[in-house]
């Protein structure tokens, strides 16, 4: 196969989870590749500078780029020091792509699944984010517990509204984005450690009908048993899948679709959509992408392990 466009996400994610597909969308070939650099910093911004302008997309993988609090945007000290040397290939987190998979995920829970999320008891694990989410849960009249404060800091406290989400994300978003990354998110070989298990967060876990959020939130301190749970999270590999599934998951759905057998991060997929419009990612708006996901045909992936 002829490849006339490339995306790489290079990540600050175990290496474990590299993987690389050819495929082709809207009639173009195009590869997509993930390298992780197992929280390695040095590592990353040397392969960000090596590879500028060989790649026609980068997604960032890992690590957030910046956080949205109502129309602020706060970016991350780190991250913006893993591309300040990159000059040709536009960058993209997933930030611009994922408040609209999420939406659609949500949707396609009720409208596809038929799952009534009326009044359903929804865990999810970190919402500053991912407020797509959490506004499409709240809009259903989901019984919605964000996480952020339980999953990011260890702190047990329980944000149960919009408007107290907001109030705390404004005062600990300057601070969280100004502290070393891989305190308030899982790098590197953390993301391949066995989770803790421990009594302090599975009762987060069994409250919940629907788990939902970033994968390695969940994971960090999934109890043995979730028996009956419906999942709802980004980039799962086959592995991740068989592990839900031995501990009791009724069903997961990821926000990307599958391709050969695992769903990308949302950078990766932002990246692959930056590289085909071909626009500044600045550029791009949410109904670009609603438009061309339609052309793609883009639905989340769905299993349902009882079946």
């Amino acid at each position: 196969m002829i490849i006339l466009k490339k995306v790489i996400s290079i990540s600050l994610g175990s290496d474990k989870r590299d993987h690389s597909v050819e495929t082709k969308f809207l009639g173009e070939k195009i590869l997509i590749e993930r390298i992780g650099t197992n929280g390695n910093k040095k590592k990353a911004a040397k392969l960000f500078k090596e590879l500028d302008g060989k790649y026609d997309a980068f997604g960032m993988g890992g690590i957030d780029l910046s956080i949205r609090v109502s129309d602020k945007l706060y970016f991350f000290r780190d991250a913006k020091k893993l591309i300040k040397d990159v000059k040709r290939t536009p960058v993209v987190d997933g930030s611009g792509l994922k408040d609209t998979l999420e939406r659609i995920a949500v949707e396609y829970m009720e409208d596809e699944l038929k799952i009534n999320l009326n009044q359903k008891k929804v865990l999810l694990t970190a919402a500053m984010d991912r407020f797509g989410m959490a506004e499409a849960f709240f809009e259903k009249d989901s019984d919605v517990l964000c996480g952020d404060l339980i999953f990011s800091l260890g702190l047990p406290v329980r944000i149960k509204s919009l408007k107290t989400l907001k109030v705390i994300a404004s005062l600990f978003a300057p601070i969280i984005t100004k502290l070393p990354f891989e305190i308030v998110y899982p790098t590197g070989e953390k993301q391949d450690k066995k989770n803790s298990e421990d009594d302090k967060f599975k009762i987060f876990y069994e409250e919940a009908d629907i788990i939902a959020g970033d994968f390695h939130y969940i994971k960090a301190h999934l109890p043995k048993r979730i028996d009956g749970k419906i999942i709802l999270t980004n980039t799962t590999t086959q592995k991740d899948i068989e592990n839900f599934k031995k501990r009791g998951a009724k069903s997961i759905i990821t926000t990307t679709p599958s391709l050969n057998g695992r769903s990308f991060g949302t950078n990766v997929m932002e990246a692959l959509l930056v590289a085909i419009i071909n626009k500044d990612p600045a550029q791009i708006s949410s109904e670009d992408y609603k438009d061309i996901l339609k052309k793609l045909e883009f639905k989340p992936n769905y299993i349902n392990f009882n079946k």
